[in-house]
């Protein structure tokens, strides 16, 4: 049996963070055993802290640290980095919902003593009908592609109980932790049935404000922790883009619509990054990503 803690990290996810508990505490396990749930609520100002009691109060695994001073996710990390007791270490957004399975998928792995973190594949919500929801769903579509390729982890990740901290004005806190098990010299493995369920943005302001944050803390990262995740190969980008175009011309028109974001988003991020020398580690929140309730 491996034992793990999960880590559930949140700022304002009232919308949310009552079925995330619910997932987390029905999740199928046979090989893996949930030793605890510890939420980090990073200056809430809404429900999220006492709903997160309630639970709580119901189930002894579950502990509720509050963060008096938003700081960032991945200060938020650290404080549950220094907590954990597992042997292998869950990290999972407020905003996002794992399938009943997955904690056992992403964990199973463990048992191999070469294996230093694993991820699951995210599966956005939004409906790919509307011009933002294809493209939403198409770089979604497109990171599983390349985590296939070569495992790129993020939304919600396991990794064994060695990462004592990770910088903590890190954009990119998973990228982060990548790099240190890099250097651990432990492999990374991409668990792609183990289905952790997000929303992304459902309108262009929200969509630039993440694209432009997630290019700007990559930059951080080659520069701080010299790593660079598949994601920015760009040839690779470009070779599996062109696969998506097909003779459906409203389908190609989408995916041109998503190209211009995503090289606007980055040449954004690249402007925060080297012109305005900005560090989004505590990021402005996209507010339409929060509500998974249509899932």
């Amino acid at each position: 049996m491996i034992k793990c803690s999960l880590g559930i990290f949140c700022y304002n996810e009232e919308k949310n963070i009552k079925q995330l508990l619910k997932a987390a505490t029905n999740q199928d396990l046979q090989n893996v055993s949930i030793e605890e749930i510890i939420v980090v609520s990073s200056n809430s100002t809404d429900k999220t802290d006492e709903i997160v009691r309630e639970f709580a109060s119901e189930n002894s695994k579950i502990t509720l640290i509050i963060q008096p001073e938003r700081k960032g996710k991945s200060s938020a990390i650290n404080l549950f980095l220094k907590k954990a007791i597992g042997d292998v270490l869950v990290i999972e957004s407020g905003d996002t919902i794992p399938a009943k399975n997955t904690i056992e998928k992403m964990v199973s792995p463990f048992s191999d003593k070469n294996i230093g973190m694993t991820g699951g594949r995210p599966k956005p919500v939004n409906s790919p009908k509307s011009f933002i929801g294809f493209a939403v769903c198409m770089l979604w579509r497109l990171h599983h592609k390349m985590a296939l390729v070569s495992p790129k982890l993020g939304e919600m990740v396991a990794f064994r109980n060695l990462v004592k901290e990770i910088p903590e004005h890190s954009p990119v806190d998973e990228a982060s932790i990548e790099a240190i098990i890099r250097n651990h010299k432990l492999k990374k493995r991409y668990i792609p049935d183990a289905i952790v369920y997000n929303k992304g943005p459902e309108n262009i302001s929200d969509f630039l404000k993440q694209r432009r944050r997630i290019y700007c803390g990559h930059l951080w990262l080659q520069e701080n922790q010299e790593y660079k995740v598949i994601s920015q190969n760009s040839g690779l980008i470009i070779n599996l883009t062109l696969k998506e175009f097909s003779f459906n011309l409203i389908k190609n028109a989408k995916i041109i619509f998503t190209i211009f974001l995503e090289v606007l988003g980055r040449f954004l991020g690249w402007y925060d990054y080297k012109i305005l020398k900005k560090i989004p580690y505590k990021w402005e929140i996209s507010c339409s990503t929060k509500d998974l309730s249509s899932k």
